[in-house]
């Protein structure tokens, strides 16, 4: 009996269970898309979480840590700090503004349907992105659990993901990643003492290493630039991430919030401190793999005894499913809250707006594996391609996003020439030659660093250049002024 498999399957219709059991809940597209904004912090802190540690972390992390050392571990700061900064700025006024997606706090703070369009085309292309790399991921785990081929694992996992996702919504969506924030811990931790043991221990392990590969101590690996740019783009991309967002609205209140966040930062901590040991124990156990991504596996498949094997590669599936889940439903509710309800049929029926969502969120599955099925991306690290996708988030949305809240200033006409000047730059430095460098994409600036640069110019040169926006599109976010302040005149004595 191939004991990892049972596991795998037993858990894969777990998720499936929670996913028609989360089906009974949904009666309107409220329900299907933020569950009502009824979740509490330990739904709401995993679900942030489980979004977060996606297959970038529990195969691309390790991956990257696997070809490059030791220096790349120190990128996690960035984490906490930006869930800091989104508890104190970000989050009060979106769960005040209270809508569903993040297309809608842009539509409504821009006053503007060709900026709320633009801001699902971004989505869109991103996700895209993003998507590829789970399923790439799903595909590596189901030739390393089966034996069969990747772009076979690939299509049985894009068929599951949609299964349940379509049936239960954000409330299978959540209830599930609670789940798989557990098993990706538990995976995680089980592994790191019997891999240990394999290797003699932590100091022995460090000395195999270093006699193994030396420059994996150093900054040599990776230039200093092209891991700092690659930084920013994980902070600045924290920012705009319209997954991590929408989790905001299916929270019930601002304290819940905080909370959640702060639980999110814990189980955070404690998955990045695992990867990071794991990453090790694999280059000094299985030091010539043709891949990087391949490392997790293998210890998966190599190390540990069958049950705990397959408890490890379910934890690996659920990394990739919790962030791919959260990525559909928030594309399929760019399509058919923000495209279909709001712009194409504002007077749509509630059962027309959900059937939209859905099939949108089908379709959003389905295009990124036939990309990977004809070639596109398939000769990237998987944590690459997720650094790939937070330069874009960051390059179109951070600026927007951070900004429409802080300066009444910002107009639409900013807010669109920022979003699709951001999302050029950060293209065009991606695929500029040099297309290559020590193995890694683009040059030793991470295209996040343009991207940025150029979104936040025409923000603040286009603003100034247009008129203010109105008081209607500023209430929900701003302190209602005076109307001679508003005027830009001091009330008298």
């Amino acid at each position: 009996m191939n004991v990892p498999l049972l596991v795998f399957w037993i858990y894969m219709a777990l998720m499936l269970g929670v996913g028609v059991i989360a089906s009974r809940f949904i009666h309107d597209p409220a329900d299907y898309w933020i569950a009502g904004g009824r979740f509490g912090w330990p739904l709401g802190g995993a679900g942030m979480a489980a979004t977060q540690m996606s297959a970038g972390l529990y195969i691309g992390t390790i991956g990257l840590m696997y070809t490059v050392g030791w220096s790349f571990a120190w990128v996690v700061i960035v984490f906490p700090i930006s869930y800091w900064l989104m508890t104190v700025y970000i989050a009060p006024k979106f769960k005040r503004f209270g809508q569903f997606t993040l297309p809608d706090y842009i539509g409504h703070r821009y006053y503007s349907h060709a900026a709320r369009l633009v801001a699902v085309v971004v989505i869109l292309i991103s996700y895209v992105v993003y998507i590829m790399a789970q399923i790439k991921a799903g595909g590596m785990i189901a030739k390393t659990l089966v034996g069969i081929s990747s772009e076979a694992g690939m299509i049985a996992f894009t068929i599951f993901l949609i299964g349940y996702v379509f049936i239960g919504g954000i409330i299978a969506e959540t209830v599930s990643d609670f789940i798989q924030m557990m098993i990706m811990l538990l995976g995680g931790f089980v592994a790191i003492p019997l891999a240990l043991r394999h290797t003699g221990g932590l100091d022995s392990l460090m000395a195999t290493v270093h006699a193994q590969a030396p420059q994996m101590f150093t900054w040599e690996s990776m230039p200093p630039a092209l891991l700092f740019s690659m930084a920013l783009a994980f902070f600045l991309g924290a920012f705009g991430r319209p997954e991590q967002l929408a989790r905001f609205y299916t929270i019930k209140d601002v304290p819940s919030i905080r909370w959640a966040i702060g639980f999110c930062n814990v189980l955070v901590g404690l998955a990045h401190f695992s990867v990071i040991v794991l990453a090790f124990a694999a280059r000094g156990l299985f030091p010539t793999l043709p891949v990087g991504d391949m490392a997790m596996p293998s210890i998966a498949n190599h190390v540990l005894p069958p049950i705990l094997g397959g408890v490890l590669l379910s934890a690996l599936a659920a990394a990739m499913m919790s962030t791919v889940d959260s990525l559909m439903l928030v594309a399929g509710a760019a399509i058919g809250n923000d495209v279909y309800a709001k712009v194409l049929n504002p007077n749509a029926s509630e059962r027309s707006k959900l059937l939209v969502g859905r099939i949108s969120t089908l379709v959003m599955g389905l295009i990124p594996l036939g990309l990977l099925l004809l070639g596109f991306g398939g000769g990237q690290l998987i944590q690459i391609i997720v650094a790939l996708f937070s330069a874009i988030i960051g390059s179109a949305f951070a600026v927007p996003v951070v900004i429409g809240l802080v300066w009444r200033r910002a107009t639409r006409e900013g807010a669109i020439a920022s979003m699709v000047g951001g999302l050029i730059a950060c293209f065009w430095w991606q695929l500029r030659p040099p297309k290559t460098i020590f193995g890694l994409p683009g040059s030793t600036i991470f295209p996040v660093v343009p991207g940025i640069l150029v979104a936040a110019l025409l923000m603040v040169a286009v603003s100034l250049a247009t008129p203010a926006p109105p008081e209607t599109a500023l209430a929900p976010f701003f302190p209602r002024r005076s109307a001679e302040q508003a005027a830009g005149t001091r009330p008298g004595p």
